[in-house]
């Protein structure tokens, strides 16, 4: 428990004060994002907002990690492999956000170059689990042997591979409103850093390595998220931009492959998985139909255009994430009483 302490405490500070520090720099060297005319008239003041806050977030993580580990005196290669490829996510998001503000257009990768960009993180993160690790290649919800599906190391990649992609893409849809994806990042982390220390506690029941080290990444990335959440909320001071939606993306799917939680993915990130089905359906109909279902796509857009103002929706969207993170905990509970007896 100190370690996860620890770990999120200085995942926190880091991250409060670097986000101070680029928020000074930025606005300094007037580097700030331009605003995709696709979105709420109300969404023009806000720009040349600083970008690229999302490096704060993965700073905060490298340094609480680090130091965390250090003070344990352990580094896992679990750990070391899913942090490098958070980090190198972020490397990804922050070449679309300097290209975006270099060009003073909203226009960074070419969808293209973003994915091929994210498949080789992707690709990296498979093959070094599978070589280095002994990372369970089964399909699971909340532990290794829920299914009796083994996919085999070929049939793991791809699934890691979709499990990456799909996690970073759902993030960064959802990342519209200040403080949005922020604060329901860290209510996905919390819920992550449960269920590492539990599977530490509990080795009996998860049979996988590396469990504590799993909650030190989660608690990390819970107080990075917090700290950059202090200038973040509404009226934001600085954006996560693409640095930071790719990175927490990155992070919730290698979590989740890591401690056999792959299906259970979806229900803590209930939010995400709401905001793109969103998409999915106005897309869907409009090609069908030529009719809209919402307003605009995302629905937090269309919430905007009925005349929510963006604090009632950001609120309510924290409430949807911390319900989903409710259900997803108590499923997991759910499913260790059922094999333990403990709490009939």
């Amino acid at each position: 428990m100190i370690q996860l302490l620890i770990a999120a405490g200085v995942g926190l500070v880091v991250s409060l004060g670097a986000t101070r520090y680029l928020i000074t720099w930025l606005t300094e060297h007037e580097i700030g994002q331009p605003i995709h005319e696709d979105v709420p008239e109300g969404h023009t003041i806000k720009a040349g907002t600083p970008t690229m806050g999302g490096i704060a977030i993965v700073l905060g993580l490298l340094f609480a990690y680090g130091i965390t580990n250090l003070f344990r005196g352990v580094y896992t290669r679990t750990g070391l492999i899913i942090v490098v490829t958070i980090a190198l996510a972020g490397v990804v998001g922050f070449i679309d956000d300097w290209i975006k503000v270099t060009s003073e257009r909203n226009l960074g990768l070419t969808k293209r170059a973003k994915a091929t960009g994210l498949v080789l993180v992707a690709g990296g993160f498979a093959v070094s689990m599978l070589a280095f690790t002994n990372v369970s290649t089964e399909l699971s919800f909340t532990r290794a042997g829920t299914l009796g599906i083994d996919l085999g190391n070929g049939g793991w990649a791809v699934w890691a591979l979709l499990l990456i992609l799909g996690s970073t893409n759902a993030v960064n849809l959802t990342d519209g409103l200040d403080g949005l994806v922020a604060g329901s990042a860290a209510l996905g982390f919390a819920a992550f850093t449960v269920i590492g220390f539990w599977a530490f506690r509990n080795p009996g029941v998860y049979e996988y390595a590396h469990a504590l080290d799993l909650a030190v990444v989660a608690a990390a990335m819970l107080g990075a998220c917090t700290g950059f959440l202090w200038w973040n909320a509404s009226p934001a001071q600085i954006f996560m931009g693409d640095t930071g939606a790719l990175a927490i993306g990155a992070a919730f799917a290698t979590l989740a492959l890591g401690n056999n939680t792959q299906l259970l993915l979806p229900i803590v990130g209930g939010l995400y998985v709401l905001v793109t089905m969103s998409v999915i359906l106005q897309v869907g109909s409009y090609q069908l139909t030529g009719k809209r279902i919402f307003r605009m796509a995302p629905i937090h857009h269309h919430f905007e255009l009925a005349g929510w103002p963006e604090t009632k929706i950001i609120i309510r969207f924290w409430i949807l994430a911390g319900m989903s993170t409710a259900i997803a905990l108590g499923t997991y509970y759910a499913d260790y009483i059922s094999i333990t007896g403990v709490g009939r």
